[in-house]
This record gives structure tokens, sequence and C-alpha cells, in this order.
């Protein structure tokens, strides 16, 4: 590396790996003096047409003076960046700072020319497009604000690189040149190109995983049994529709084939392309396999391997060159540690996963960061009778291991856009970039239903995820992702209740819910549960034991027709005697009125009905049907191996098949969750404005930050600074004056006027007036010298009471609102009321930071004591106008400075007119990295 004293120290943080459009990955690094032979390699491969466009005349090869300049930077005024794949150059960008005239120069100077080339076979990638976003990036490090680049008109793609990229830009032609200049301050639109070329090449990335031309099982053993041979196994039972080769080293010489399949020691053995090599050996051997894979060309892996960061210190080494390694050659991972893939697609038909038995097809994502939490997943889903069955199959299954490359927001990206998918599931253990994850949440959640199911709530991640630590509690993420519309539920039972029900009904157009049923018992318990939900449910209609398949479709048409209904609950018991055969007519009978009347979801609980739950369901299982019926049975892995046909008496795909649940308080549960996702959707629509403020002083607020931050690294601020800064936002605290002795109390008093407030601040006391010390409404000065000497009596000396006068508010309800800035989360701005009971039950309510006017109103109601506000048990309502209003101004605060790290507002008192804020502090701290503004990059190993 350089290490002459004229240049600065190698800058090792603007190496970076990126996915690009394609879905493979590539490096992005300063280009150094160590570099010169790739240099001069990667410019014998590009095309004499390239070369003309760069350097606008015929030039084909870099004289030694050339290589020189294209080496040597100071890292500052000339700045080279590589894109590499398998350590050799596939494309450049360098910079050189110039001045007003065009001449080389040093800062102050902010503008700089930029040139980019790119070799032909990696052109159509988009590596120019991650090359910019880097190098702009590295710029506004340097103290560039603003390129210039000369482009020859016949340069097409190189401008439409420039102009595509969203940047504030001006165009001119002059002899013959297209000159481009544009500002490289990020705005809304080069954000809103960054966000979809990480979501188009993210998702290509995942879908070259998932739905592969070719594999490889690569630890494929020769004796039956063991990881590799059982993955093999179920490639080749599941039907696989691509070229399928099995590997293992120790294959005997001329052995050309393994349980039927084309067999090979190396994969550098295999004729023709491999797009999916599933790696299942020791870890020890996993590098060389990585590199016969890299020199191969395998787009992707599934490391089932384990002995990785799951197992200590040494592991998470091993998995960090792993990740490294592949990453080198191009190559996205899932794992190491993973379970396995499975894609159910009739083109594709994929189940590289330790599933014995491929999953019914159908219209859920399935993704578990957990391989035991996967099989149970994918068990009960595919469960027939007793408790929840499956209403329909999986599109796409997802077990990411120790998700070391490959996360939860690659494979959502992927969902977004997929036509098979229509509901996600999520088991999580951990979120590694929560700011990213919400912001893919709500895209996806405004499109199709997500619903999550957190592990490890209370305790650390697994010991194989490497991800940031956030000072969030869980309660406030969750409460984070239900604002971004995913559906938050505790366990996989509820996980997968709600699935069932969102991939086949339609989403409910409010809360109000009709329940008819052969049992009044069970239908009084559908209705205490719908209003313990929050849900509107009419009196149950009991239709008697006696009721036929017929009663049943009739009273549910009448119910589906009913406008003042927006979902039905159908409760059903056997009756004595029946079997099979009337389960199936009341299966059919509740298919047929809901197929008349599709826009209402129709849920039923059954008491051990498994003939009914399978008739609704019409789920059969995928393994081979015995009988004369059955279907003649082709090799298994054969290319002329089909899915399974339905079996007689199966509704078709596109029916409206019935969730059935075995508790009414499952069924409800779900069925709530569906109400409020809906409720989400609609306000998704509209959801609201972040208003102006006339009086708000954004550029005095940022002097003054900058003063005080001139001090020092971080400070709390002193209550005049935090007054005077609160201030510039229209924020204005009640001052409280320090009473050291009981005449300083009377003087500030009678500055203050009466009447006042004595108030102990020592923290043992601070804002705990139920411990006694705090002293309301002294009318004179008789009142507060008393009340001086009862604190000081109670509590102690003046000096540890700390005791200050405060001005009396109007009466009113007191509240707590607080802003913070997480380092992974972002911005979250917090609401509750005041005092121990809110604290002791968690009665807080989040939205990340900016709030808008209408997630403003939202998080005012959205706590369980917000009735407190809105006049209950006949009290004055409170001016929650004022205070919807305090919260935007204090978002709009911590937004507009992200060195304003930490706000808190306690305690505000709401009245019926106007509020007060009477005790504030702010923290100021350097801003935090924010890594979403940066340029596209994958997770650091």
């Amino acid at each position: 590396m350089q290490t002459s004293p004229d240049r600065h120290e190698y800058p090792a943080h603007w190496e970076a790996d990126v996915v690009l459009r394609d879905g493979g990955t590539a490096r992005i690094r300063p280009i150094t003096v160590d570099d010169a032979e790739r240099l001069v390699s990667f410019y014998e491969q590009v095309s004499d047409e390239s070369k003309y466009y760069r350097f606008f005349a015929p030039y084909p090869r870099l004289s030694a003076k050339d290589v020189h300049r294209f080496t040597h930077h100071d890292f500052v005024d000339r700045v080279g960046l590589a894109a590499t794949v398998g350590g050799e150059f596939i494309a450049t960008v360098r910079y050189d700072r110039i001045g007003a005239d065009g001449t080389p120069a040093s800062a102050p100077a902010d503008e700089a020319e930029v040139a980019f080339l790119v070799q032909d076979a990696h052109q159509g990638r988009g590596v120019a497009s991650a090359l910019l976003e880097h190098i702009a990036a590295v710029a506004r490090e340097r103290g560039i604000r603003r390129f210039a680049a000369e482009v020859l008109p016949a340069n097409t793609k190189m401008i439409k690189v420039f102009t595509d990229a969203g940047y504030t830009q001006k165009r001119s032609f002059e002899d013959g040149v297209v000159r481009l200049e544009f500002d490289l301050e990020p705005t809304d639109r080069s954000l809103a190109v960054q966000y979809a070329r990480e979501h188009r090449a993210e998702a290509r990335s995942v879908q070259r995983l998932l739905a592969p031309g070719s594999v490889a099982v690569i630890g494929a053993g020769r004796t039956p049994g063991g990881v590799g041979r059982s993955v093999l196994g179920n490639i080749r039972d599941a039907g696989f529709t691509g070229r399928l080769h099995a590997v293992n080293k120790a294959l005997p010489e001329g052995q050309k084939e393994l349980d039927g399949v084309p067999a090979h020691r190396s994969v550098r053995d295999i004729d023709g392309p491999v797009d999916l090599a599933v790696v299942a050996v020791p870890a020890e051997h996993v590098p060389e396999v990585v590199t016969e894979c890299g020199e191969h060309g395998v787009q992707g892996l599934v490391v089932v391997s384990a002995g990785y960061a799951e197992s200590g210190s040494e592991g998470r080494e091993r998995q960090r060159a792993l990740v490294r390694q592949a990453r080198t050659y191009g190559m996205r991972i899932i794992g190491p540690n993973a379970f396995g893939i499975i894609n159910t697609s009739p083109r594709v038909r994929l189940n590289a996963s330790l599933a014995p038995e491929t999953p019914r097809p159908g219209r859920i994502g399935l993704f578990a960061q957990s391989g035991a939490i996967g099989i149970a997943l994918l068990s009960r889903l595919h469960r027939r009778g007793g408790g929840v069955t499956g209403v329909t199959g999986v599109s796409t299954f997802v077990s990411s291991g120790n998700r070391a490359d490959v996360s939860g927001n690659d494979v959502l990206q992927y969902w977004y856009e997929d036509p098979d998918t229509d509901v996600v599931l999520m088991y999580l253990e951990s979120i590694g970039n929560p700011r990213k994850f919400t912001r893919l949440a709500r895209r996806t959640a405004a499109a199709k239903p997500l619903v999550v199911v957190q592990g490890a709530r209370h305790g650390a991640a697994p010991q194989g995820h490497a991800v940031r630590a956030t000072r969030l509690p869980h309660a406030t993420v969750s409460a984070l992702l239900r604002q971004a519309g995913v559906i938050r539920v505790d366990t996989i039972t509820e996980l997968v209740d709600a699935g069932l029900l969102l991939a086949r009904q339609s989403l409910p157009a409010g809360p109000r819910v009709a329940i008819l049923g052969n049992s009044e018992s069970l239908g009084l318990l559908t209705y205490d549960a719908c209003l313990a939900e929050g849900l509107r449910p009419h009196p149950p209609q009991d239709l008697t034991t006696a009721a036929s398949a017929a009663d049943f479709r009739t009273a549910l048409s009448r119910a589906l027709a009913d406008d003042r209904c927006d979902a039905v609950v159908v409760t059903a018991i056997p009756a004595v005697g029946e079997g099979s055969v009337a389960d199936a007519a009341l299966a059919d009978a509740l298919r047929s009125a809901v197929a008349a009347a599709p826009t209402k979801p129709v849920l039923v609980v059954h008491v051990e009905l498994g003939g009914l739950a399978e008739a609704l369901s019409a789920a059969a299982s995928t393994a081979p049907q015995a009988g004369a019926d059955s279907p003649p049975q082709t090799r298994p892995g054969s290319p002329q191996a089909t899915p399974r046909p339905a079996p007689p008496g199966e509704p078709p795909e596109d029916s409206h098949l019935i969730p059935a649940y075995p508790a009414a308080e499952r069924a409800v549960r779900a069925l709530a969750q569906a109400v409020t996702y809906a409720q989400w959707r609609r306000d998704a629509s509209d959801p609201g404005k972040v208003p102006e403020y006339e009086d708000i002083d954004q550029k005095g607020a940022a002097t003054l930050i900058d003063g005080l931050l001139a001090r020092g690294q971080g400070l709390t601020l002193g209550t005049d600074e935090t007054c005077d800064l609160l201030g510039h936002y229209g924020i204005d605290v009640h001052r409280a004056l320090p009473a050291p002795t009981p005449d300083a109390a009377a003087e500030a008093a009678r500055s203050l006027g009466y009447p006042v407030a004595l108030k102990a601040t020592a923290p043992h006391l601070r804002h705990r007036a139920d411990l006694g010390g705090v002293r309301l409404d002294l009318a004179d000065e008789d009142q507060l010298r008393r009340s001086y000497t009862e604190l000081t009596e109670l509590f102690g000396a003046p000096e540890e009471l700390r005791p200050v006068v405060q001005r009396m508010a109007p009466r009113g309800v007191d509240v707590v609102v607080r802003a913070v800035i997480d380092p992974a989360a972002g911005a979250v701005l917090s609401f509750g009321l005041a005092g121990a009971a809110s604290q002791l039950l968690g009665d807080t309510a989040h939205r990340l930071i900016p709030v808008t006017d209408k997630e403003a109103t939202s998080l005012v109601r959205s706590i369980r004591t917000a009735p407190l506000l809105f006049g209950w048990r006949g009290s004055a309502p409170a001016d929650t106008r004022a205070l919807e209003e305090l919260l935007l101004r204090v978002s709009r605060l911590v937004d507009d400075h992200p060195e304003v790290v930490a706000v808190t507002l306690e305690p505000v008192v709401v009245a019926s007119h106007g509020l007060s804020v009477l005790g504030a502090s702010v923290r100021l701290a350097p801003p935090p990295v924010r890594d979403d503004l940066g340029p596209r990059t994958l997770p650091a190993y």
C-alpha cells in the first residue's frame, strides 16, 4: 500500500461489497500503487471502442506514465476506485479535483472531474452506477460538492449513467463533447434511484438462488445417509426441472452416477455452467470448495455445513473468511449452518433442503433463520386434521442459518415483486439492519401482508448472527414494525394462523363481525374473544345442533350480504353419528356461499372436526396415494416427472378455501390482526405530511448547536441552553429557578408570581410526585416557606434535595414526550402518560421520525391510557391538538438536526386549552453515521 509521506493513509473504510444489477457481487476498493499489473491487464481486455470513448482518441495501451498516474493517488484531491471480481479489475473510476479554471487544484476547491472505464464483458451489469455512488460518497467526504464529466455524444451508455443518477445537473455541448455538471448532495430522486437499483439487484441475487438452471450438491456421500446425500435425494425426488449433479472428491475413478444423478469428483469436471452449489462438506474443506466453485463460475452457494459462528470465536472468524472468499468471486451465500431452500414453482421444483418432503405449492413465502423453526412451520402448514389445517401451501422457503450474507432483507426484496407469493411469513431471531428492514417492510406491506414473529426477544441474538446492537427495548422495536405495516405476532402458532387467513381470504373492510353456528356456547366464546380483541361482534346466531349443511349455507349467505358485516366467523360442532360425508357436505355448503360473496373473509371454528377441516382446506399430502385411483408414478428426478395431480374432489387452485381453527381465540386473533392490517393499508394510501411551522428557526438552532458542540464530543445541555434550543422550534419551557435557601425560594416566587410549585429535583425524587417531593398551588410566601421546611425535614438538607421554584401551570393531564436516536433503528419519537403506573405497565407508544400529522394523531391515541386525554369519566378533555403539535415540533427538531441525539420533555401538562412544558433535557453529540444515505453496500465482513 502507499506509504509516501505526501499521501494520506489508505482509506480502508472505502472498501465495500456491492450487489450488481444481474445479482452477482463485486468488490469496490481504492486503487493503490500495488495495482499496476492489474490495471494493465484490465486495460488490455477493454475494446478499442471503449478506450476511444474514455480518451477521445485511439489509445491501444497505457504508457508507464499513465500507469503511474492512474495508480498513485493522495486519496484527497486524486482518488481512483476499482470494481473487482476474483481479485481482478472489471471497472475503474477516478476523480481529480479542479479549480474554477479547470486545472488541478486542492481544497477549498470543491469541484472534480470524473471518468469511468468498464470492461466490455461487464457492461450492462450496473457496475458504473455502483461506482458512481461510491466515488460520489468519497468526494463528499473530501469536501467536493460537484462533479464534471466530459463524454462523447456517441457514448450514450455513460451519458445515461450520469443522467439517471438523480442528482441535480446541468448539461452543455461544446467542441463536439457533452459536458455534464452535477451536484453531489443526495436528493429525494437520487435516493429513490439508489433504492430502486438496490431492490432490483438484491431481488435478482435471490432469484438466481431460488430458480437455478443447474445445481451441484458438493459433499454427496458415497453411502446412503448423511447431509449431502439427503439433500441430493430431496432435490431429485422433488422433480427438479434443471440439471442436477453430485460432487464428491472421494468418488472412485470411473464412477459416473450416484443415485441416478451424474457424479463428479470436482465441480470443475462438470461440463457446462452451475448456477447453484449446495455445500455439505466439513467446515475445514469449505474454502477449497468455494475456490473451485468461484473458478467454475458458480453464481451462488447454499452452505449447510456447520462449525461456524454458532460454535464460538474460531468459527466466527471462519464464517467471516467464508463470506469474504465467496464475494471475491461474485457469489452470494445462504448460510452457513442453513437448513436449505425450496421453490415449489412447477417451472423449478427445487427442494435443496433437509426437508424430506416438498411442501404443497401455494402462495406463502416462508423465511426462517432457524432450521428447527423452519421444520415446525413447514409441518404446521402441511399438517392434516387437528389444530390448524393447511389452507394453502408454500411458494418459496428460505432457511438462512447464520445469515452471514443473504438475509431477510434480501428475501423481502425478492418477494415484493414475486407474482407467486401473496403472503410473507418470517421467523426472525435478529434484525441486522432495522432501519432498512422497516423501509422494505413498509413497501412490502403496502402490496402484500407481512407477518413476523421474533425470537430471542428477551436476550442476545443467537451466537451465529453478527448484528449491530440496538438500545431500543423489544416493545419499541415491535411498535416500529407495526408502524411499518408488519403484522407482529408472538408465536409460530399465531404466525401460521394469520398466514392461513391472509393467504386465501379478502381483507376485512372493518371490525364488524357476524357469528353463526350450531353451538350457542361456542358462539358466545367467539363473541367474548371478539370483544377482547377490539372487534365489534354482532350477537351470535344459533342455528341449533339440528342445522343442516343447507341451513349453514343460507345463514352464511345472509350474513355475507349484510352491509353491516365485515367478516364472518362460523362455529361448528359435530353431530352424533355424523362422519366424513356430513363434513364434506358442510364444507361444500360453506364454500358455495363464500364463492357467491368473495369480498368478505370467512373463518371456521371447529371442535374435533378433522374431516371438516380437511374438506375446508382441501389439502392433500404430497406423498404418493395408495389405491386404484392413484396416478402412475414417474421415476423421481427424471425429466418427465410432474407434480402430483390433485386428488378427486379437491377444488381447483383458484377456489375460495376457508381457514379452519380449533379454538375461537385463535381464529378471532387472526381476524383482528387482519382488521388492523387492512386499516393500516387504507391509512398508508394517505400517510399525511410533515407540517411546516413559520416560527421554526432552523438556521438559528443549527448555529447554536454548532457552538455548543465546539465544547466537546457530547454534552447534556444546561437549563438555559435547553430552553434556548427548544425555543428555536417554538417549544416554550416553564423555567424553574433554583432555591438553595428559603429566602432564595421566596425571591424566585416573587419574580415568577404566585401561585408557584416547589419541587425537589434530586435524582431519586425527580418526576416522582408520588413520593411527596412536590408542593403545588402555593399561594403566598407563608405557604412557600412552610412547604420548604416540610420538604427539608422529610428528605434532608437543600443540598441533597436541590429544590426549585416554578410558576404553576393550568391543571391537566401529565404526559411525557421523548426522542432518541438509536444507532441501528434511527430516530424514534415516544409518548406516554407521566407517572409510575404508565412506566410499570410499559404504556408508551413509538413512531419513527420524521412523524407526519396523521402519525402524531395516531400516536396520541395508541396508548392504553389515552381515554384520560379525551374526557374519561366526565373529566375535561385535554387539548390534544396542542399535544400533537408539540410532538411534530420535537420530531422536526430531531429530524432537522441529527446532532440532537436525545430529547426529554417531562412533565408536559396538557390542559383543556394549551399545554405547559415543565421540564426538559437535551443531549447533543456528533450525528451517528446514516448508512441508509450512503452508497449501496453489503454488510462488511
